[in-house]
């Protein structure tokens, strides 16, 4: 008759129980504490240990009981032990004389039971051993216990090793999302903040700890524009687009200081909020602003500009100047080249400006050059440009005024004072359009409409072989000659009164008309200087006037006589060394000693010469009047 034996009698279950008890409730580093330590209670071994496989041939124990306690951890090389046996067939059992099978075995150790752990696809993962310092007694069901906790540990092992790797995965994607170069924010559908990344609380001026009290729309300025960007992007949203790329005007919470973003946002899978992603455009913005702004600043000067040179209304209406603007209008529409000629001061630049102004590259650079003022070496670099070290000096490549003027114009003035070697080259551009630096062989295309302007005989300068003919030739496709002022007498009144209207403001004079015995005088004066001399005797006079009828005095008229006939004048007399700035000097000096020295109150000097005081204390600051050096 056979002997039955209970399930609480038999000591393969009792130990069974015992371990699945003990492991029941813990997970990774618990689980792995509790098993070894009731697997060795349980099959009555003083030691075990559970390790995980290394890279470099290697285990290292997760945990280690030994002589009734949890010892530190080791990592030991896996050849040469019996966990190298059980890793290569699958388990390992020496009920005794384990240190004969393996001499390098601690001392006193001598028996053993080892058995591989093994994941789900078959990898090796790590390995559970039990040993003791005495023989193992018969037990048919160790091994097969063994086996079981050995499938339990690889199983935690396992899972472990999974959530360690979605700890990481999860701490790499919070790291992206904290230190992304671009702001994130995750916001609840009352646009209530839930995380905002590093990039976006610098954006907004918040702190992490202020992200749970902001919503986006209270960062949103109340002012028409801004709200009506912040409706579009959230109508966008709710029509399930993203927003792709809607420019948001902001406030930064910490200074309220104007940030504009570039947005885009998408509901999140969940439906419980939606990601946004903001891109910092506020420089871009403040540019775009700012370049506006000198664009109708550029348009603002242009048109003061043309109003302070005049160039669409050249004052007259006599018919030599009428003439010469019935060949403006029909020269300009082309791209002719243009040779203005006449004396100093006839207003030669104005022509060209008004030849510009009235043609297709009205738009386009107008560049002047004085080829009298130009240093002789340096000629050639201004006009054309040079390289760097292309010569002494030249320490950086120079734009020329050809290219700078490319597509538009160039007024060349005092054409007849360039050398014959530059002049070579201004031809070469005639013909070829193109140009050469200095120091660079390669030709530069250029597309400049040439106006040239002089007060010389060009026509004798080629006969004396100081101009090239066919530069002169080719200058002189459609010729202007300007006339002087000797031979428009009939403008003269309407000059002058022009000049009263423009100096008189600036000068702070108030003129209702002027004396006409001063006006027959500038009738009848031979103007040697021309329009330009006629402008700066008006200034002269409005400086010196004090009613509001402007007189000119026959002594500002250069000490010839107001009777002297046009014809007279065929060799200008010599202008006096006293220009402008010594009279004025030598006026304001003399009423400042009248008035010994008061600037202001009833007697003053500012009051006599009808000036404010500030104005007079300028004057005499730039003509360098002072009480000091009058003595």
């Amino acid at each position: 008759m056979v002997e039955l034996i209970s399930p609480e009698e038999d000591p393969t279950f009792v130990a069974l129980r015992r371990i699945a008890e003990g492991t029941a409730v813990g997970t990774g580093q618990a689980f792995f504490n509790t098993l070894v330590e009731y697997l060795a209670q349980a099959i009555n071994m003083r030691h075990a240990f559970v390790a995980e496989f290394l890279p470099n041939d290697h285990l290292k124990t997760l945990a280690y009981w030994s002589k009734g306690s949890l010892i530190a951890n080791i990592d030991f090389p896996l050849r040469g032990t019996p966990c190298e046996e059980d890793w290569r067939t699958g388990v390992c059992v020496y009920r005794s004389g384990l240190r004969l099978a393996y001499p390098n075995t601690e001392p006193g150790i001598e028996s053993y039971i080892g058995v591989p752990l093994h994941a789900t696809d078959g990898r090796a993962l790590g390995h559970l051993a039990a040993f003791d310092d005495d023989p193992l007694p018969e037990w048919p069901h160790r091994l097969t216990l063994f086996r079981i906790f050995a499938s339990r540990a690889a199983s935690e092992l396992e899972r472990s090793r999974l959530e360690s790797t979605l700890r990481a995965q999860e701490h790499h994607l919070t790291d992206l999302f904290e230190e992304a170069p671009i702001a994130y924010v995750h916001e609840g559908k009352d646009t209530r903040f839930i995380r905002a990344n590093r990039v976006a609380r610098e954006l907004l001026g918040i702190t992490a700890e202020e992200v749970p009290d902001i919503t986006g729309a209270s960062l949103v300025p109340d002012n028409p524009d801004a709200q009506r960007r912040l409706k579009e992007a959230l109508r966008l949203l709710s029509a399930g687009s993203d927003g792709q790329g809607v420019v948001i005007e902001l406030r930064r919470k910490d200074n309220g200081r104007p940030v504009w973003v570039q947005w885009w946002s998408r509901p999140a899978r969940e439906g419980d909020y939606t990601r946004s992603m903001f891109v910092d455009i506020t420089e871009r913005v403040l540019l775009e602003r700012e370049q506006a702004r000198l664009t109708a600043q550029n348009s603002y000067l242009r048109e003061e500009l043309k109003s302070v040179h005049n160039f669409e209304e050249i004052i007259g209406a006599s018919a030599g100047i009428l003439k010469v603007m019935g060949q403006v209008s029909k020269v300009a529409p082309t791209d002719a080249s243009v040779l203005i000629t006449g004396e100093t001061g006839t207003g030669k630049e104005l022509i060209a400006r008004a030849l510009h102004s009235a043609s297709p590259r009205a738009e386009k650079p107008f560049i002047k050059v004085n080829c009298a003022a130009l240093p002789e070496g340096l000629v050639e670099s201004e006009l054309f440009g040079h390289e760097r070290g292309a010569f002494s000096g030249a320490i950086q490549r120079r734009i020329g005024r050809f290219e700078l003027a490319h597509t538009g114009s160039i007024f060349l003035d005092e054409i007849g004072e360039l050398s014959l070697d530059v002049q070579v080259k201004l031809l070469r551009v005639l013909q070829e359009r193109e140009i050469e630096r200095i120091g660079d062989s390669r030709p530069i295309k250029t597309d400049v409409r040439i106006i040239a302007a002089t007060n010389r005989d060009l026509p004798k300068q080629v006969a004396q072989g100081a101009f090239r003919a066919d530069l002169f030739y080719r200058l002189n496709v459609f010729p202007i000659m300007v006339p002087s002022l000797r031979e428009r007498k009939v403008d003269i009144p309407l000059l002058t009164h022009f000049f009263v209207q423009k100096h008189a403001p600036r000068i702070g004079r108030r003129i209702e008309s002027v004396d006409a015995q001063g006006l027959q005088r500038l009738v009848e004066y031979p103007w040697p200087g021309n329009i330009r001399e006629l402008e700066n005797i008006i200034e002269r006079s409005l400086i010196l006037n004090d009613s509001e009828v402007l007189q000119v005095e026959s002594e500002l008229l250069t000490g010839t006589t107001a009777k002297a006939t046009a014809t007279s004048a065929s060799v200008p007399p010599a202008v006096p060394a006293s220009d402008l700035n010594s009279v004025q000097r030598e006026h304001i000096l003399s009423t400042l000693r009248e008035a010994d020295w008061v600037i202001e109150g009833e007697h003053g000097a500012a009051v006599r010469l009808g000036l404010k005081p500030a104005t007079l204390r300028h004057r005499m600051k730039k003509l360098g009047i002072e009480r000091s050096r009058d003595r």
